[in-house]
């Protein structure tokens, strides 16, 4: 689990690069809520609303949905999701876990 944590970190937590490539559809879906998911838990658990435990629960969800649903290198993950980070802030993405957190564990299964 250490190791699921240090990706999504590292994931969440890069250097910016240029993306190499170009995600779509169910993948780019998939690459949407593993952000929501990250990003959610880092600022929440940050304001002490939630647990390190839970942080580190959404974290290893995010970090499975990336590996069972995106296919691609670490590094091509790490870009798009970098992209997708700076794209959208707090707000907007917490608005998007309130609406899509269930269906994003429902279309990506991590089981």
């Amino acid at each position: 689990m250490k190791h699921l944590i240090a990706l999504c970190a590292a994931l969440l937590f890069a250097s910016p690069t240029l993306a190499a490539r170009t995600f779509e559809g169910e993948e780019a879906a998939a690459l949407r809520c593993a952000n929501m998911l990250a990003y959610t838990a880092v600022t929440l658990a940050r304001a002490e609303l939630i647990s390190d435990e839970e942080k580190d629960i959404m974290l290893g969800i995010t970090v499975l949905i990336l590996e069972r649903h995106v296919s691609g290198t670490r590094a091509e993950k790490t870009a798009a999701m970098m992209v997708m980070r700076d794209r959208r802030d707090i707000d907007s993405t917490l608005r998007d876990y309130r609406r899509n957190e269930a269906k994003c564990l429902v279309q990506f299964p991590i089981n």
